[in-house]
């Protein structure tokens, strides 16, 4: 797995992954239109229940990284929505060709899937099918929504059925050796009758039934698997997944203390699963670790009777235990190369915790380790994304202390062969300029290391903007020695690149206004 995801948070491990993608030839606009009305069906009850069901919507998905589903289930993609235009009867063949090809991409992980089809009307719209909905058009396809109400509820008929199958697993202590993609030729040739072995196959196993049941909604059974799960994978140092099985609990106990989620506005999933009673009843500092008795388990490490169990882990992780095991987490997923987007995402979820709870060193912490994780070689483009986002919720969850990300971003820009984009480096630059605002200290040496990102990039204009920008605002914070390097510099640049009072527009249409000069260094 090489993509991460930036927006990933604590509570999407409760969430079932819908891609929905276009066949064939869909404008941008149509498909966008039908794909806002898709995901506004993000959580469903369910029938006869209390249970809540939460969808996660994407229109891209690297296939690669939906081989992580046996390690992490929310990473699965279970249902697959295609959007598709087709006016003519003689197209029909060819375009549920192209339906079919697409679920192969994801075959292997599907619970269930639609075909949406615009413009086909008569004769093939009006044979009945489960899998297929025919509309005259992108204006007139009124109860869509119920459609997508229908499809969601078929794949937790899926889900349920799975869960239990895991839960009341027959086989005794043949149970299967779950693995991430990498693993499997390590295991080759192992002695499977071994006891360590059979350990990490239930712990595994257990870890796996936790996911499942949080994606179903029973969130206390959840807590009770990851906790057996820890036990049994510890003992045997199964360190990639006992990393998982802690991501687990932190996961159901963030949803159990943040009802609102920890993504912000575009990313709060709200857990409807229980009643603000609960909440106001929740224990908070000071909740204690489940101890599970491994004894009281059947042969296979599975016991399908939870409820003795979940009567003693009423007390999920406290909001400081959330973030001890997240930290443990992580040191865990370092051990492994091939888990850095593992580990990069376990950052950013603890980050996002943190800014709730107002523990901004801490996220800082977080932050700094996030931005030395290797991952593969990232474009120009890439890296941008990458420490844009960081730098903005380093700002978010601790505003005095934004200096760690930003100068590493500007110089791991700089660092690298041949001249970044233009587009790409002024994203970083906007980022920066308009925050006139704590340290005076801070923003000259982020100003410094704009201006010397712009003398890389090629683009003098842009660095005789920011050093006049630097002159204008921090001439009362500066040094006799600093003004004359400052000037000094800034007459270097003019004379490749005279100073002007028009706008810069960026490639993205951000502009950089002038800087009006109200304060003149005296020069003797």
């Amino acid at each position: 797995m090489s993509v991460p995801d930036y927006m990933q948070c604590a509570e999407d491990h409760q969430t079932l992954l819908v891609v929905v993608q276009p066949v064939g030839i869909v404008s941008e606009d149509n498909f966008f239109r039908i794909y806002k009305r898709i995901s506004s069906v993000s959580q469903i009850s369910v029938r006869d229940s209390q249970r809540v069901l939460c969808i996660r919507y994407r229109h891209h998905y690297p296939p690669e990284n939906n081989e992580w589903g046996d390690f992490q289930t929310h990473r699965k993609v279970v249902g697959l929505v295609t959007i598709t235009d087709c006016s003519s009867a003689r197209d029909w063949p060819q375009t549920l060709e192209k339906f079919h090809v697409q679920k192969e991409l994801y075959g292997s992980t599907l619970y269930d899937s639609r075909l949406f089809v615009f413009g086909l009307q008569g004769g093939v719209a009006e044979q009945p099918r489960t899998d297929v909905a025919f509309y005259p058009s992108y204006d007139d396809c009124q109860a869509m929504e119920k459609r997508v109400e229908d499809f969601i509820e078929s794949l937790f008929i899926v889900l349920e059925s799975k869960r239990l199958d895991r839960a009341t697993d027959k086989s005794g202590d043949k149970i299967p050796l779950l693995c991430v993609p990498f693993e499997k030729k390590d295991f080759v040739g192992l002695d499977t009758d071994s006891r360590h072995y059979k350990k990490r196959c239930q712990g595994r196993t257990r870890k796996h039934v936790g996911d499942l049941c949080l994606q179903a909604g029973m969130l206390q059974d959840a807590l009770v698997h990851y906790h057996v799960a820890v036990e049994l994978l510890r003992s045997v140092n199964d360190f990639l997944w006992l990393g998982a099985a802690l991501e687990g609990l932190c996961s159901a106990s963030v949803i159990y203390h943040y009802p609102g989620g920890t993504g912000g506005q575009t990313g709060a999933r709200r857990f409807l699963g229980s009643s603000p009673a609960d909440a106001a009843n929740r224990h908070r500092p000071g909740a204690q670790e489940v101890l599970i008795d491994p004894g009281a388990l059947t042969t296979n490490g599975i016991n399908a009777d939870t409820s003795a169990e979940i009567g003693r882990a009423k007390n999920c992780l406290s909001p400081e235990d959330i973030i001890d095991k997240y930290k443990e987490a992580i040191s865990y997923y370092s051990k492994y190369k091939n888990a850095g987007v593992i580990e990069l995402e376990a950052c950013v979820k603890a980050v996002r915790i943190l800014a709730i709870q107002k523990r901004s060193m801490e996220a800082s912490e977080f932050l700094q380790n996030a931005v030395y994780i290797n991952l593969r070689q990232l474009s120009e483009e890439e890296k941008i994304q990458r420490y844009s986002i960081l730098s903005s919720l380093e700002l978010q969850a601790s505003p005095v202390h934004r200096v760690h990300v930003f100068p590493a971003a500007a110089r791991v820009l700089c660092a690298v062969p041949g001249v970044p984009s233009p587009r790409a480096f002024t994203e970083l630059c906007v980022l920066v300029a308009g925050t006139h605002r704590g340290w005076a200290a801070v923003q000259m040496r982020l100003l410094h290391e704009l201006v010397y990102a712009s003398r890389r990039m090629g683009n003098p204009a842009l660095s005789v903007r920011h050093l006049s920008f630097l002159l204008q605002t921090m001439l009362d914070f500066l040094s006799d020695q600093e003004k004359k390097d400052v000037t000094q510099s800034l007459e270097n640049y003019t004379s490749k690149c005279p100073g002007t009072m028009e706008v810069i527009t960026l490639p993205d249409g951000l502009t950089l206004p002038p800087v009006p000069f109200t304060k003149l260094p005296i020069v003797r």
